[in-house]
C-alpha cells in the first residue's frame, strides 16, 4: 500500500470542498438560473476514507460561491472549466495555499435545486494519479435556524 504524505490527507479534504463551494469573481445569476436554491445545507466531503459533514445557511447572494467551490482563509483557486447547465456539472482548476502549494482538482457530476453529487478527485503533484474523492450536498430547509453559521 502506498503511503501519501501528510500533506496530501489534510490538503485532498480541503482541495475537494474548495473546488465545489465557490464560483469565479463576478459570476451573477438571477434566482430563476440558479443551479441550487438558497437556504440550510448540508455537504459532506469525503476522500481517502475521510469524512467531512457541514451545516451552513446560504444566503440568496452566496449561491455562485457556494455551488461552485469554497473560498477559504486557506486556499484561493480558479476553475478555467466550468460548465453547468441541464441538471450536469464538471469542474477542473487548481487551487494554491497560501504557502503556494498547488493542488489540481477535477470533479463531475449532477445536482437539482436542493441537491448535487459530484465525484472526481485532487492530484497533488504533477504527473501522480488523482486522489478519488466526492461531495455531496442537500438542502435541509428554506429557512435558517437562527443559530446558523452562514457560508
Amino acid at each position: 500500500m502506498t503511503r501519501l504524505p501528510r500533506f496530501a490527507l489534510i490538503a485532498a479534504p480541503a482541495a475537494l470542498g474548495l473546488v465545489m463551494l465557490a464560483a469565479p469573481a463576478g459570476a451573477r445569476q438571477t434566482a430563476s438560473a440558479q443551479p441550487v436554491l438558497p437556504g440550510y445545507w448540508e455537504y459532506t466531503t469525503s476522500v481517502l476514507g475521510n469524512r467531512d459533514t457541514e451545516q451552513r445557511c446560504v444566503r440568496p447572494s452566496e449561491i455562485n460561491r457556494f455551488f461552485g467551490g469554497l473560498s477559504t482563509r486557506r486556499w484561493t483557486c480558479t476553475y478555467p472549466t466550468r460548465q453547468v447547465g441541464g441538471g450536469n456539472a464538471r469542474f477542473e482548476g487548481v487551487c494554491q495555499d497560501k504557502k503556494g502549494r498547488r493542488v489540481n482538482v477535477r470533479l463531475n457530476g449532477t445536482y437539482q435545486q436542493e441537491s448535487f453529487r459530484f465525484s472526481g478527485g485532487a492530484q497533488l503533484a504533477r504527473g501522480t494519479p488523482y486522489i478519488p474523492a466526492t461531495i455531496t450536498a442537500r438542502r435541509l430547509n428554506a429557512v435558517c435556524p437562527a443559530n446558523a453559521e452562514y457560508f
